[in-house]
């Protein structure tokens, strides 16, 4: 019998629309009309235009079938969903406690067709001798931008263009001078741009640069040990979740390149997932260098044409690997083989936006559907993976060595700096750092100083009455930055610094704390010979300038790079001998039960980044509680001693992994209306689930409690069934007095 009636999810953020209504398909619309198709349609009373996503397809209509309204067109050009995407976003809404329409969008990011560009490579026309020159050339007349692009090119011989201009900031008129002297070539594709072999792999041999010289792959024996029993079981038909644990150096990358090259020769597909802030142009020269133009690309960098371009070439089979931040994880790919999550244990791969989901979570189910293995990879995973890995749910594969021949950990010293105020040194750098920086710098090597706050000084308040500058959107201390101005870094508000006190009126204003900004100037006064470079959410808001102080720091443009927590994860910096840990207790003491475990990450990725090369490092760790536990396991590079003390902690005080943790967050403009809303939450929390003895605490307010004029509660629950804690969850989300009485008040949960 032919399906002539079609179920459509209507593209609405809205609880009281989210299910599938039923419309009539034109005659001429039928052949054309699938599960996973895109339409627009007439909804709502004045017959509005809204876009649709077509979830299911029928012979029998609902109702009588003249009442029901006809598909008017399908969307020009969407990006169909397979039934497995559409699957997987029905598993993401009933899980995370979102709408259909917003998990749709997730796993369908992209809804606009643009026309498909072919990819484009440049490529060395001449031999390395006269590339050196023309380098030097650069280098001589400060031409940054074609420096940079030699540079690449004298490294991988061919380049491609859209990475080149992402990574590198080529454009057009940088790249002119050098195709009309024939020094390079820009091909496209079906020009053979990379001599692809039989066997899928790209040569990237530059002209006077024999195959010797090009990048090979030789494996430790730990690396060949954890490709092997990958091996065996994806041999042998088993596909299951494995936690590569390395230490920092140890070359996580060879063993995933090793693994994706095996899926390869099936006929199969890999993503790679990594946080945004460690998609360096190294990293992904590796994949490129190994896997040519098989390789594609997603971060939140591309337009949404650009996006849509990398969606359809890995729905044609165009490209076989996948290398982006979470939202690569939805790549359409038709025979997915292997998903691989280096740096699992960082928060990025949780996603702040509903549905808030969990990437590695998604990732196994994802992984699943598919037959496909899922491998997790961090120098510190998350107690959550390492415990079930424990547990024997999670394959634990280990290497306990850096890779490279001669490259070892680098030393650690823990400052306390308690000791150094009471023997009179009130700089914000030890007398250790202070030592061995003027060390490094007479050596002309390189320095990473990180210190976990942006800005100049953290807040500013007045002396007389002791008040601080607040947002006045959010309940939290402006920043004060160098050019004078306060700015809120939750809601971007922003103003002067003003002359008085807001509360009292007293000209004693003070600007208190340490950003990086502050710590910029205090570096070049003491150090001003120093060449220095700032790397924080203010240096690199403007597109490209990430890569760009990246790049220039690679390439020996500085002595001294500053930065946030961005500068110290995953990069590879081979000169730097010491990085500089400026206060460890910043994120010591957060208002968070994963707040040991988010210092000790930091701190041994730091640390990762000294004496990755041929040359020794060494690590200050300044901090004022040197015996934590966090701070001296992180000295040791010891994660066992950690993760054991982590788990004990957990076990007393009931927090995940030990037991599950479901928290519902209420959010309103209205203060009253969300102090009574979320009373009313916990009294029916209570009362239907009071036989399943749920520990509930709250409503506390949230922190900060107001976020650009919205002010926030919480709720926390905690059970050993995390079932019951999903009841728990959507029975929020489905109250009837949250609907009605409390409809401006928004709920969502997360369960860990």
């Amino acid at each position: 019998m032919e399906r002539i009636y079609a179920d459509v999810i209507i593209d609405l953020s809205v609880k009281n629309v989210d299910r599938a209504f039923q419309y009539r398909i034109p005659e001429h619309l039928r052949p054309s009309v699938t599960v996973g198709t895109q339409v627009t349609v007439p909804f709502g009373k004045g017959d509005t235009l809204r876009k649709g996503t077509v979830v299911g397809l029928s012979a029998i209509p609902s109702l009588e079938p003249e009442k029901l309204k006809e598909i008017s067109s399908l969307l020009p050009g969407a990006v169909s969903v397979d039934s497995q995407m559409l699957a997987l976003a029905w598993w993401m809404k009933d899980r995370y406690g979102s709408t259909m329409s917003q998990a749709l969008k997730t796993v369908l990011p992209v809804k606009t067709k643009v026309t498909v560009r072919k990819e484009r490579t440049i490529v060395a026309q001449t031999d390395r001798e006269e590339l050196s020159g023309l380098l030097a050339e650069a280098e001589k007349k400060n031409h940054k931008a074609r420096a940079r692009l030699l540079r690449a090119l004298l490294e991988n011989g061919r380049l491609p263009y859209r990475l080149a201009a992402q990574k590198l900031g080529t454009t057009m008129a940088v790249l002119r001078p050098f195709l009309e002297k024939h020094v390079m070539s820009l091909q496209t594709e079906d020009e053979g741009l990379w001599g692809r072999k039989p066997d899928g792999t790209g040569e990237t041999e530059l002209k006077g640069q024999s195959s010797q010289e090009t990048e090979k792959l030789f494996l430790t024996g730990e690396q060949k040990q954890a490709v092997q029993k990958f091996l065996s079981d994806y041999e042998a038909g088993i596909c299951k979740t494995y936690l590569l644990y390395g230490i920092t150096g140890s070359g996580k990358t060879e063993v995933y390149m090793e693994l994706i090259s095996r899926v390869l020769e099936d006929g199969k597909q890999a993503i790679v997932l990594i946080p945004e802030i460690s998609l360096t142009f190294q990293t992904v020269m590796r994949f490129y260098r190994r896997f040519g133009n098989r390789v594609g690309i997603l971060n939140s960098r591309l337009s949404a044409g650009e996006r849509y371009e990398q969606s359809m070439r890995a729905a044609n089979g165009d490209i076989s690997i996948m290398i982006g931040p979470r939202s690569a994880l939805f790549a359409p790919f038709p025979n997915l083989g292997l998903i691989i999550i280096d740096e699992e244990h960082e928060t990025a791969y949780q996603s702040e936006t509903a549905p808030r989901y969990d990437a590695r979570e998604v990732a196994g189910v994802r992984a699943s559907m598919n037959h496909a293995s899922l491998v997790l990879g961090s120098a510190t995973p998350s107690v959550e993976s390492f415990y079930r890995a424990g547990k024997g749910d999670y394959e634990l594969l280990t290497l306990t060595r850096r890779a490279k021949s001669g490259s070892r950990l680098a030393g650690v010293h823990v400052v306390d700096l308690r000791e150094e105020l009471a023997e009179g040194n009130r700089s914000i750098f030890s007398r250790k750092l202070q030592e061995l920086l003027r060390d490094r710098l007479d050596k002309k090597e390189q320095t990473m100083l990180f210190m976990n706050r942006r800005g100049y000084s953290s807040f500013v308040s007045c002396r007389s009455c002791g008040a601080a500058i607040k947002c006045p959107h959010c309940d939290v201390s402006l920043t004060f930055h160098r050019n004078g101005r306060l700015k809120c870094h939750y809601c971007g508000f922003e103003r002067p610094m003003p002359d008085r006190c807001p509360v009292c009126g007293s000209p004693f204003l003070a600007p208190f704390g340490t950003g990086t900004q502050k710590l910029e100037e205090i570096t070049k006064n003491l150090f001003p010979h120093a060449r220095v470079l700032r790397m924080d959410g203010d240096t690199t808001a403007k597109k490209g300038a990430h890569e760009e102080i990246l790049q220039a720091f690679y390439e020996g443009e500085a002595d001294i790079l500053i930065g946030t927590q961005m500068i110290v994860k995953g990069h590879d910096f081979p000169r730097v001998t010491l990085v500089g840990v400026m206060a460890a207790d910043l994120s010591l003491y957060t208002p968070d039960f994963k707040s040991a475990e988010r210092t000790f990450e930091l701190l041994t990725q730091a640390s990762g980044r000294a004496g990755r090369g041929a040359l020794s490092g060494d690590v200050v760790i300044q901090t004022y509680t040197p015996d934590h536990f966090a701070v001296s396991s992180a000295a040791e590079q010891d994660y066992g001693q950690f993760y054991r003390q982590e788990l004990l902690y957990r076990q007393i005080m009931k927090y995940p992994p030990a037991v599950g943790l479901l928290s519902i967050q209420l959010s309103s403009r209205n203060e009253r209306l969300l102090g009574e809303a979320a009373d009313t939450v916990l009294k029916e929390i209570r009362k239907r689930f009071f036989l399943e003895g749920p520990e509930v605490i709250g409503p506390a307010e949230q922190a900060p409690y107001k976020v650009n004029d919205i002010y926030r509660k919480i709720l926390y629950i905690k059970h050993e069934n995390y079932d019951i804690l999903l009841q728990i969850g959507k029975s929020v989300l489905e109250s009837e007095l949250l609907r009605q009485k409390y409809r401006n008040v928004s709920a969502q949960y997360d369960l860990m």
